[in-house]
């Protein structure tokens, strides 16, 4: 029989220790353990993006991540950044440009917008799909997705559409 191991990390700028088996990935933790069921689980293979959260600053597929490997990490979920208002223009432009539509892969399809934002605060359209390559969506097609992303940029920028 395999030994839980003790883990200590901050999810969404909490203290959390927790005893986990070694093979459990992030993406379970998150969702079985500290009810955080923002984080979806699509494929479990890493290609959908339905997991993305941020550790340590980068956004990464959790379902690819073991609970184990984030020990003294920094995690944020979507529940976090909704919650801290860093995302609510975002959600906002989403729920504005109707690039909601079913909702699942919505959580990882913000993590990656509001990464691409800090990273480029002014993509351009091109920008916007490449850095959401890793993101799938069966429903809208990208096009809203990419409007409510541009439309967010140039709102932060102080722009007009």
């Amino acid at each position: 029989m395999t030994a839980a191991v003790a883990i200590s990390l901050s999810v969404n700028g909490e203290r959390v220790e927790a005893n986990v088996l070694p093979r459990l990935n992030l993406a379970d933790f998150l969702r079985e353990h500290l009810k955080l069921t923002g984080t979806h689980v699509g494929c479990e293979h890493g290609v959908c993006g339905a997991c993305t959260v941020r550790v340590n600053g980068d956004i990464v597929r959790s379902c690819l991540l073991l609970a184990v490997q984030t020990h003294n990490a920094t995690v944020e979920t979507i529940e976090g950044l909704s919650d801290s208002g860093e995302i609510a223009d975002l959600q906002s432009a989403f729920r504005e440009r109707n690039a909601l539509q079913c909702g699942f892969c919505t959580p990882g399809m913000l993590m990656a917008a509001q990464d691409l934002l800090k990273q480029s605060p002014s993509p351009d359209r091109g920008q916007i799909r490449e850095h959401l390559a890793g993101n799938y969506c069966r429903c809208t097609g990208y096009q809203a997705i990419v409007d409510a992303i541009e439309s967010a940029a140039w709102a932060r920028a102080g722009r007009l559409p």
